[in-house]
């Protein structure tokens, strides 16, 4: 993520997409290894659907969060304002409500991934540091 942090908001919407969307489809990816390992599938084919699509739809979240972000930081003119980032969380958590067919997912999801994400930004902002090294 330090590639992400290193481009200015509101600059470079495509190259942020290809990062955040890269980073869910690790997570998306290594979650699937995890689901087909606790829960074993019949088939070989059916072992790689679940891979696939867990990993495109963390790929795909990843990706609007990134471009959402992007563009309502050029769109409101306010390049460092954590709200964009809940915009954009909150965008990420529709795409799973839709892919659950569930509004209160979705609703869900919307409300706590932007809130993560907005916290996020508001703790680089200003410095936090969650897990400090001891010396």
């Amino acid at each position: 993520m330090a590639d992400y942090w290193d481009i200015p908001d509101g600059t470079d919407c495509p190259r942020k997409a290809w990062i955040t969307g890269r980073l869910g489809a690790g997570i998306g990816l290594l979650g699937s290894i995890y689901r087909i390992i606790l829960i074993q599938p019949e088939t070989t084919l059916e072992a790689f659907q679940r891979a696939a699509t867990g990993t495109v739809t963390m790929a795909t979240i990843g990706a609007i969060f990134g471009v959402t972000t992007c563009v309502c930081a050029q769109i409101r003119d306010a390049p460092e304002d954590p709200l964009n980032y809940f915009i954009g969380g909150c965008a990420a958590g529709t795409i799973l409500g839709a892919r659950a067919h569930s509004f209160s997912t979705g609703t869900t999801a919307c409300l706590g991934l932007g809130l993560v994400a907005f916290f996020t930004k508001v703790g680089k902002k200003e410095g936090w540091r969650l897990l400090e090294p001891k010396l």
